[in-house]
């Protein structure tokens, strides 16, 4: 799958976003990546799907202003890498970015795990 595809699977899994989930994604950008650099897999694990970088919606207060954006990374050949098919790539690919932005929200792994999510 070209880069451009899968990035357009990644537009799609976000455009496939509750509205209500959509309007509350407040300065963070989602991009993708081919891998993990040397750090992220040092601290992550050389199969690292996806990564959520900033300060979680639960986390703000006053003193959020004049940040940089959170950020959402996407890891292209991990994903591909763990999809024997294009059907699995793009399902993975939305549970990747649903994962990512729950910790945008808030929602850490452990309450992915206790809910049933991960």
């Amino acid at each position: 799958m070209t880069l451009e595809e899968f990035e357009d699977l990644t537009a799609k899994a976000l455009r496939r976003l509750p509205r209500e989930f959509r309007s509350r994604l407040d300065n963070v950008i989602i991009t993708v990546k081919a891998a993990p650099d040397r750090a992220q897999v040092r601290k992550f694990g050389p199969r690292l799907l996806g990564l959520y970088e900033g300060v979680s919606l639960l986390r703000r207060r006053a003193f959020y202003s004049g940040v940089m954006p959170d950020k959402i990374t996407i890891f292209k050949n991990n994903i591909e890498a763990s999809c024997p098919d294009a059907a699995q790539t793009e399902l993975k690919i939305r549970n990747t970015v649903m994962h990512e932005i729950a910790h945008h929200f808030g929602i850490s792994d452990e309450e992915l795990i206790q809910k049933g999510l991960y």
